[in-house]
């Protein structure tokens, strides 16, 4: 396949791994039957495992064939040891969202566990037995949601109808509170672990039946928790990818053209053998997919800094002809053509122009910057090559695709490539590629130990699956207070002509595509050969800062009050749902008067309206990502120089019940000071094809003393919860913005704000 096609189809690929991180399915949504749970008795030295099929193909095949076998491959969530130890198996990869403390917390809540008592492990990868074991998207909890609230409760009333049947009582005279069981009447107890062996031998109660608690009958959600592996983290215990070692093992790196698509020619290779250390050097043609293994030049060696001696050496002719040659520099200037030309055929609602002549016009060019993941723990996978079998230990955000994408390149049957997901150092949506992956795997294929593949930080900036940047020509209209008519014209990237690349579309889960009575869009593509890839909130984290900085335009040229503006929009009327197919998920569809909740919090905890000093600005946005509904205010002050302190930001949202308050703060301080760091100076520049920045220094991620203080607030209300890793990050850089306009009178339309000459 030629090399433009074989990126054309991994972009498509990277297009269709977003929707799916994005798409919650139906049948998670719903209830699961009783014949979907199994026990398990006996094992481990007795006790209750009770666990579930999930509703796939392949699983309701196996339990068909069978149904109450005792099999080592069932998609187990709880156990109960006699010693009353609560183990929760998290099928999804941990990668600082703490999703392990989450999952472990909602079992428990409808258990009634002591939290004391509860452990949580990760779980084998197995998609077939687990179904999709990723995380992206904010997608952990709810695909999660109904599934673990189930299992706990299901195994709470087994166990209350073992203490029953044991003390020949009515169960209904039996309740359950921390791992016990108790009976009122005669104030007898009995722990879980003591009752775990007889619950198992109770029949699985009708899980349509079995009671879920309310929020209000919540004892732990919503409060704060450690996470379950912080001591392990603070203490340097093994837990993430580069953590890997065993006996015999050896390293790797492995180097790529410095622009994609390009093919080794020739390399030093009998030198580099000859360097201290260096076990091997070999050239690997690879797959040609950026997803899988481009060609490039593999060392092993005993040591990572040895490897990392020999690949500083390492001289390499690379044959260019098939190369990228991207160069975002002329790709401005190409956009700067395009944006006043709107193409045809653009989608019309209402009468646009009539709307314009009507009303107070506005227009705005904004663009923003390519940048880079940058992930704290640098890409690594140790593999391993033995007795016929592929195993691999990785930080995948996706282990499960990284799983079949190796069975497939190394043509192995399916049992005979093991996967084991560690701990991952962060991953913001580049983890959900796993060529790191692959590539340990074809270079362990060649070598006869356990070979751990460490990229540097300069790989990492050179081989990312990049957010895309983008250029947005805007028009809207104001009238008596209100937007009465919106047109943007999206110039973005494509990779095979057709279609915007992955993450670069417009957004229509941030700002629905009825902002105003009269709308038109369009877009214009430009090629690029560069990967593109999902990026915290893809497509949000772009389209919020353009949107939400606009809105504020039009509220100033309306002269009116951005929050009465807000407030006022948000109350317009919207398109009425799809009549056919399936109900939507309304707790991940755009509520109003959620919107509108989370703009009057922010309001009211930033002071918004309160007198500010000289030289300081409060600016306000909304976002809509992902399922929740955000709300942000930038309180900042800035100098003769253009330097910026950033005072406080404030963080309003609703995502329904929060599961762990302490971890929810996390995130929402996390999302909100990522995104100050990215709005503020973060920028790749793609020059013939290759990326201009090599590490920290030229890519001014943001230091701690300027880290303002965050205030997080939560509205919780009943509607199943949404993730929280997306939604905290987008509307942060149109609140910056609105504050410095606030404070300067300068509108900043470009993105990093350093192209404006501000500092922080």
């Amino acid at each position: 396949m030629p090399v433009l096609e074989k990126f054309a189809q991994y972009d498509a690929e990277m297009q269709a791994l977003i929707t799916e991180v994005e798409t919650i399915s139906p049948s998670v949504v719903t209830t699961i039957g009783r014949r979907s749970f199994l026990k398990l008795a006996g094992l481990a030295g007795g006790g209750l495992v009770l666990a579930f099929n999930l509703d796939t193909r392949s699983a309701k095949a196996e339990m068909a064939a069978t149904p109450d076998a005792a099999t080592t491959e069932m998609n187990a969530f709880v156990r109960i040891a006699p010693d009353n130890t609560v183990t929760v198996y998290s099928k999804g990869p941990e990668i600082g969202q703490g999703i392990k403390t989450a999952f472990g917390l909602i079992i428990a809540e409808e258990l009634d566990a002591d939290w004391k008592t509860v452990k949580v492990d990760q779980a084998a990868i197995n998609p077939k037995v687990y179904g999709y074991q990723g995380a992206g998207g904010s997608t952990s909890i709810p695909r999660g949601w109904d599934q673990l609230r189930q299992a706990g409760a299901t195994a709470r009333a087994m166990l209350i109808a073992a203490a029953a049947k044991q003390w020949n009582v009515p169960v209904s005279e039996c309740t359950a509170s921390e791992s016990t069981v108790i009976h009122a009447p005669s104030k007898r107890k009995l722990t879980y672990g003591e009752l775990a062996k007889a619950a198992a031998a109770q029949p699985v109660p009708d899980v349509a039946k079995v009671p879920l608690k309310t929020r209000a009958d919540y004892k732990l959600l919503g409060k704060r928790y450690t996470g379950v592996d912080n001591l392990k983290v603070v203490t340097g215990q093994p837990l993430f990818g580069i953590d890997v070692t065993m006996p015999g093992m050896v390293y790797a790196n492995y180097t790529k053209c410095p622009a994609v698509g390009g093919k080794v020619k020739s390399a030093n290779l009998d030198e580099i053998k000859k360097l201290p250390g260096v076990l091997d050097a070999f050239v690997l043609e690879g797959t040609g997919s950026p997803a899988e293994v481009m060609p490039g030049v593999a060392i092993i060696a005993k040591t990572t800094w040895e490897a990392f001696k020999a690949k500083a050496a390492l001289k390499v002719e690379w044959d260019e002809s098939s190369a990228s040659k991207d160069s975002l520099t002329q790709a401005a200037a190409k956009a700067k053509e395009l944006g006043p030309n709107l193409p045809t055929p653009a989608t019309n609602v209402g009468d646009v122009d009539a709307a314009f002549a009507a009303g107070k016009v506005v227009e705005a060019a904004y663009d923003y910057a390519m940048v880079s993941h940058q992930q704290l723990e640098p890409e690594v996978t140790t593999g391993w090559w033995h007795d016929g079998t592929m195993e691999l230990w990785t930080p995948s955000q996706q282990s499960d695709r990284g799983l079949s994408q190796v069975i497939k390149m190394l043509n192995l049957p399916e049992d005979k490539v093991v996967v084991h997901q560690t701990r991952a150092g962060g991953g913001f949506g580049r983890r959900l590629a796993n060529d790191y992956m692959c590539e340990a795997a074809a270079i362990a294929m060649k070598v006869n130990a356990p070979v751990k593949l460490q990229w540097k930080r300069e790989d990492d900036f050179a081989h990312d699956m990049f957010r895309v940047g983008g250029y947005h020509f805007l028009k809207g209209a104001v009238k008596d207070g209100k937007l009465t008519a919106f047109q943007q014209h999206l110039v973005t990237f494509s990779a095979d002509g057709s279609r915007p690349v992955s993450g670069g579309a417009r957004s229509n889960n941030s700002f629905p595509t009825d902002i105003a009575p009269n709308v038109r869009y369009a877009v214009s593509l430009m090629p690029l050969q560069i990967p593109c890839g999902p990026w915290r909130a893809p497509t949000d984290n772009t389209q919020m800062f353009v949107i939400g900085s606009f809105l504020h335009e039009l509220s100033v040229a309306a002269n009116c009050d951005h929050v009465t503006f807000l407030l006022d929009w948000l109350a317009r009327p919207l398109a009425a749902p799809p009549s056919s197919g399936p109900p939507p998920d309304l707790s991940r569809t755009f509520n109003p008067t959620r919107a509108a909740g989370v703009v009057k919090l922010a309001a009211e905890k930033s002071g918004w309206g309160k007198p500010l000093p000289a030289g300081h600005g409060l600016g306000l946005a909304f976002g809509f990502s992902y399922g929740g509904h955000i709300a942000e205010a930038v309180e900042l002050s800035v100098d003769a120089k253009k330097h910026i302190t950033v005072h406080k930001i404030t963080v309003a949202a609703d995502i329904g019940p929060v599961i762990n308050l302490s971890s929810a703060e996390n995130q929402a301080q996390g999302g909100a000071i990522d995104g100050l760091s990215t709005a503020m100076g973060l920028e790749i520049g793609v020059e013939q094809g290759r990326i201009q920045q090599t590490n920290f220094g030229d890519y001014p991620i943001l230091r701690m003393r300027s880290a303002p203080p965050v205030e997080a607030h939560f509205i919780q209300s009943d509607f199943r919860p949404s993730g929280l890793g997306e939604p905290c990050l987008p509307p942060l850089a149109a609140a910056l913005g609105n504050a410095l306009f606030a404070a300067t009178g300068e509108r900043v339309r470009t993105m990093p704000f350093k192209r404006a000459g501000y500092t922080i």
